[in-house]
């Protein structure tokens, strides 16, 4: 099989073909002779623009939003153009009361019934079938080649190789349920979560994604004399190349190194310190990762062993120093998949976990942050602007917080929650506040369209996520983000005034810089100790004296996407701060904290001290 074309600039996966306008409009059945066909699943190139935000660490520090293609650049990866484009919405994987079951006939599957027939009549013993069909398993629980016609049709409802999905799944199938597209017997961790308090917001999921928003999980409690470590990690999750995407959607895929199981980074443009000259574009920077650096402009940056690898160089030693320092639970500030988080739209029911999600969080997640120190080790998580949509409201950030409920690792009962430790034997405590901040990107329907929640540009006219709790509508879109943050603020001040807890601790993803007023009455008048923050693509330990004597860092460096700036350390002259790949270790006594830089590669950068207020 022919691993993918360049064309135009965009990389171009070849895929089995599946369209109307590809292998079945000219298949003739009977024709044996006939070789096996392919169908480029091209991708949609569309605009980016550069946004420079004189947003100021207490009105004197220049920070921006993310850049991840600028002005009259082109964008390779087609996921994140395609939210512009209507869809069935009869073309999902999971309803309210579960899919309506049809014959594949019916004209609900006119576009995968082709494929289907094909697949099960022959199709399965093409070559590539081991790749094409690598799904089957999963979701029908039987091997392809054994697979009925129903459970082929099930595979084109939940992961249609290709992207022709089936419009309903089969009535009857090997190994029902049939409407259910995970066989992997995963359920609900409800007996593992509940503790002692059945009416805990641990033991089951909400009916909508944001009923637990402002609610504390279960107290969690750390034995042990320590000093504690607690690791954070933000902007990590890389794209997902060997989805089969659902709704009409596209492959997660940038470049040609894409094509492979795990995750593979999404590349950014690159700018000057002050933001004031682009150093490197997007397609330039696309040419990079698909030279491997070979054919590269200078000002990109690009240095190949770290650039094309950075998520799964910074979990490696991530991985490294859990194995040494066994970590209490780490602290996730958001952007976990990108580049539109988990790809489908929202409305799954919340004891569901779509085929998609379970993908995602297979390849990007559980594949990669394992291992001695991390095995079982608690997540606590918000979303990021990514999580969201990146560009819409109503992409699968449901299924984020579904997934607590399938883990016992993964933790975001809500957009914003709390959570209360006790260091028992050690003899103090830790309240952590999990904020969303999200509102920073929610902006009026005709500004800036590459970075905007709620723009029109790139939101369908009918996009609403009302089914989950979240924006009814696009017109209500930006007051509802500015809402949720105002709650959020009052929330936060609340529950800072009521803690008892000897340390106080924010987790949000925008970061240090963004409503630094806010963050810095926080500290002053309600003695927040520490807040923990993501978004920009680096790594910066903030001095306190840059925020109101606030300690703050930036923790954007996971690797999902490129840096803010080369990491090339003999080219600083536009870092940020100290690193561009990597994450923190937060070493805790009931006296102090002690934060470290950690780089990709496991060196400490840096460490600075943080004394309760």
């Amino acid at each position: 099989m022919q691993a993918g074309l360049v064309q135009d600039g965009c990389y171009r996966l070849v895929t089995p073909a599946i369209g109307s306008q590809g292998f079945f409009s000219s298949l003739n059945p009977a024709n044996s002779a006939l070789p096996f066909w392919h169908l480029m699943a091209s991708m949609v190139i569309k605009r980016f623009a550069a946004l420079l935000i004189p947003a100021i660490a207490l009105e004197s520090e220049l920070v921006h939003v993310d850049d991840e293609c600028a002005e009259g650049t082109e964008c390779a990866l087609s996921a994140i153009q395609l939210r512009g484009v209507s869809k069935d919405v009869e073309l999902s994987n999971s309803t309210d009361s579960g899919p309506a079951c049809a014959d594949l006939n019916d004209p609900a599957n006119e576009v995968c019934a082709p494929v289907v027939r094909w697949a099960s009549d022959g199709g399965r013993w093409d070559p590539n079938a081991d790749s094409w069909f690598k799904d089957m398993q999963a979701i029908a629980g039987v091997d392809y080649k054994s697979a009925s016609r129903d459970d082929w049709q099930k595979l084109y409802f939940c992961a249609p190789p290709g992207g022709k999905q089936c419009g309903t799944p089969p009535c009857k199938c090997s190994n029902p349920p049939c409407n259910v597209c995970i066989q992997t017997g995963q359920s609900p961790s409800t007996s593992s979560n509940c503790g002692d308090d059945s009416n805990s917001i641990a033991c089951k999921p909400p009916k909508k994604a944001l009923d637990y928003n402002g609610m504390a999980w279960e107290d969690m409690e750390v034995k042990g004399m320590g000093p504690h470590h607690i690791f954070a990690i933000g902007d990590w999750g890389g794209m997902d190349g060997t989805l089969n995407p659902i709704e009409g959607r596209t492959q997660l895929i940038a470049y040609p190194a894409g094509v492979r199981s795990g995750p593979s980074v999404f590349p950014r443009t690159r700018w000057n310190k002050a933001h004031s000259q682009q150093l490197c574009n997007h397609t330039e920077f696309v040419e990079c990762y698909k030279t491997m650096g070979q054919s590269c402009a200078l000002g990109c940056g690009f240095v190949k062993g770290i650039d094309d690898q950075p998520q799964l160089l910074v979990a490696n030693s991530f991985k490294v120093r859990a194995a040494k320092k066994e970590p209490a639970f780490i602290l996730n500030v958001g952007d976990n998949f990108y580049w539109g988080g988990i790809e489908k739209t929202c409305g799954t029911p919340m004891d569901e976990l779509s085929y998609t999600a379970h993908h995602q969080f297979d390849q990007i997640f559980e594949g990669v942050y394992n291992g001695p120190g991390l095995d079982g080790k608690v997540w606590l998580s918000v979303l990021g602007n990514h999580d969201w949509g990146g560009r819409v409201f109503n992409n699968g950030w449901d299924q984020q917080i579904a997934y607590t409920w399938k883990s016992n690792r993964w933790r975001m009962p809500a957009a914003y929650w709390s959570q209360h430790v006790n260091f028992v034997d050690a003899g103090y405590t830790m309240d952590i506040f999990m904020v969303d901040s999200n509102a920073m990107d929610a902006e009026d329907l005709e500004e800036d369209p590459e970075h905007n929640i709620c723009g029109a540009k790139h939101n369908s006219p009918d996009a609403s996520c009302a089914s989950s709790g979240g924006p009814e509508n696009l017109q209500t879109c930006k007051q509802w983000f500015w809402d949720l943050w105002s709650t959020n603020k009052a929330w936060l001040a609340d529950g800072l005034a009521k803690s008892q807890a000897d340390w106080q601790v924010a987790v949000t993803h925008f970061p240090c810089g963004f409503e630094s007023g806010f963050w810095v009455q926080m500290h002053n008048q309600h003695g927040l100790d520490l807040l923990v923050t993501g978004h920009r693509h680096d790594q910066e330990l903030w001095s306190p004296n840059r925020l109101g004597g606030l300690t703050c860092f930036v923790t954007g460096g996971g690797g999902g996407i490129s840096s803010e700036a080369t990491p090339n350390i003999h080219n600083k002259k536009d870092w940020y701060g100290e690193a561009q790949y990597g994450f923190y270790d937060i070493t805790v006594t009931k006296r102090a904290m002690a934060i470290t830089s950690i780089n990709w590669n496991g060196y400490e950068i840096m460490t600075q001290a943080v004394y309760p207020k």
